[in-house]
């Protein structure tokens, strides 16, 4: 049950905006994007008088990028009027509800359905699905596939 909000809300983000790009999506939404040098973070969200920003670090590659503001774009709707604390490459492995439900999103939006339909009737694994679209393999695992036959 804890995969189902994050993945209906980035279901109805790919049919609003007819695109599953992040950086697109927030932009639409009028969140500040900022890349800037984070030490050894990935990214964090904010909300400060209602003004909406995602932090993103420039020195990480663009596939990563592509993932921070995924997580941080699902920061931004699933727990709205919290700041998230920095993203780091361990916070892939908590247990952490927000972080989970964050990252479960940013799966969700990167790897929709149809992108797993396109590869039902080869071999190809779920992990070179998700390194196909930029998802970290760490994070395959929330890839809710069951449904798809």
């Amino acid at each position: 049950m804890a995969h189902l909000m994050p993945r209906n809300t980035a279901i109805k983000l790919i049919d609003k905006y007819g695109t599953n790009c992040p950086f697109e999506i927030a932009e639409r939404k009028g969140i500040i994007i900022i890349f800037e040098s984070l030490g050894g973070s990935l990214g964090y969200y904010t909300c400060y008088k209602r003004i909406q920003s995602i932090h993103i670090n420039d020195n990480i590659d663009e596939t990563l990028q592509r993932f921070v503001c995924a997580h941080e774009l699902g920061h931004s709707l699933l727990h709205k009027s919290e700041n998230a604390p920095f993203l780091k490459k361990n916070t892939f492995f908590t247990t952490n509800k927000n972080e989970v439900e964050a990252n479960t999103f940013a799966v969700e939006l990167l790897i929709p359905d149809k992108c797993i339909y396109e590869f039902k009737d080869t071999s190809v694994t779920i992990n070179e699905v998700a390194q196909t679209y930029g998802v970290p393999e760490e994070m395959c695992n929330l890839k809710k596939i069951d449904h798809i036959k």
